[in-house]
C-alpha cells in the first residue's frame, strides 16, 4: 500500500506565514499552498508571469517542459509584490523545513505545501478533482489522486451524512 503524502492544514500554513518576518518566505509558502506550485516553479516565477487583469499566473517550462496558466487565488495577490523569490531550491527547502520544525513541530518541505494545497481544495473547498488536476499540471488523473487525500474523519462524515 502506498504511503499517503504528509499534509498540513490551512491553519498551520497561516501559522508559518505569521511566524516569519521574511516576505520572500511568506510569498513562497503562499505560492506553494494556494497556487499548488512546485518549488522550481516558485523560484523561477517573475512578476511578468502574473496577468492581474485576467487573474492568471503563467507557469513556464514546468515539469515535462509544459507551460500552463493557473487562476490567481485571492490569498496570493498581496504577496506577489515580493517576486522574484531569489532563492535556490536548497535554500527554500531549508528555510521551510527549519521554520516548520520550530513553529508547527512538523518537518515539512516545499512540496508538502503543494500536496496540502491540493488536499485543501478537494476537501475544504470541494473543488472537483479534474480542476485540481489542471491546477497541478498533471496529464493523468491518477497522479492527482496521489496528491489529494481525504481526511479519515471527513470520509466518515460524508458517509454518515449520506444516511
Amino acid at each position: 500500500m502506498r504511503k499517503l503524502p504528509e499534509t498540513i492544514s490551512e491553519e498551520e500554513v497561516k501559522q508559518l506565514i505569521k511566524a516569519t518576518k521574511k516576505n520572500k518566505i511568506k510569498a513562497a509558502i503562499i505560492l506553494g499552498f494556494y497556487q499548488c506550485m512546485r518549488v522550481s516553479e516558485i523560484i523561477n516565477l517573475k512578476k511578468s508571469d502574473i496577468d492581474m487583469p485576467r487573474g492568471f499566473v503563467h507557469i513556464k517550462q514546468a515539469k515535462g517542459k509544459k507551460d500552463r496558466d493557473i487562476p490567481l487565488m485571492p490569498p496570493t495577490t498581496f504577496y506577489l509584490r515580493f517576486l522574484p523569490i531569489n532563492m535556490t531550491r536548497q535554500g527554500l527547502h531549508k528555510a521551510i523545513k527549519n521554520l516548520s520544525k520550530k513553529i508547527i513541530k512538523k518537518e515539512i518541505h516545499p512540496h508538502t505545501l503543494r500536496h496540502s494545497g491540493a488536499s485543501f481544495y478537494l476537501n475544504e473547498k470541494r473543488i472537483d478533482i479534474r480542476f485540481i488536476q489542471d491546477l497541478l499540471g498533471h496529464s493523468r488523473l491518477s497522479t492527482t489522486q496521489i496528491y489529494t487525500h481525504v481526511n479519515p474523519q471527513q470520509l466518515k462524515n460524508a458517509f454518515q451524512n449520506a444516511w
